[in-house]
């Protein structure tokens, strides 16, 4: 297994996770360790579309009337 090491952590940083390994009956390390787990666990990134649709959504949202679809055109014959 790897190691690493985390330099220039702020003491309140420390102190919080301290406070929060032993709420969850954890060592410090293995607080860290739980937290990165997670942290990369997620998948790639947010969905847009979810996004979208939380910030829209307490103003109302809005409803799109779709029209019906149409026959697609022939394609032109061109002649040489």
């Amino acid at each position: 297994m790897a190691s690493l090491t985390i330099r220039s952590l702020d003491d309140t940083i420390k102190l919080r996770l301290r406070i929060r390994a032993a709420s969850h009956g954890r060592s410090m390390e293995e607080e860290a360790r739980e937290i990165l787990k997670a942290g990369v666990a997620t998948n790639d990134g947010p969905n847009l579309a979810e996004s979208i649709r939380r910030h829209i959504a307490p103003l109302g949202g809005v409803e799109l009337t779709i029209p019906p679809r149409e026959a697609v055109r022939r394609p032109p014959k061109l002649v040489k």
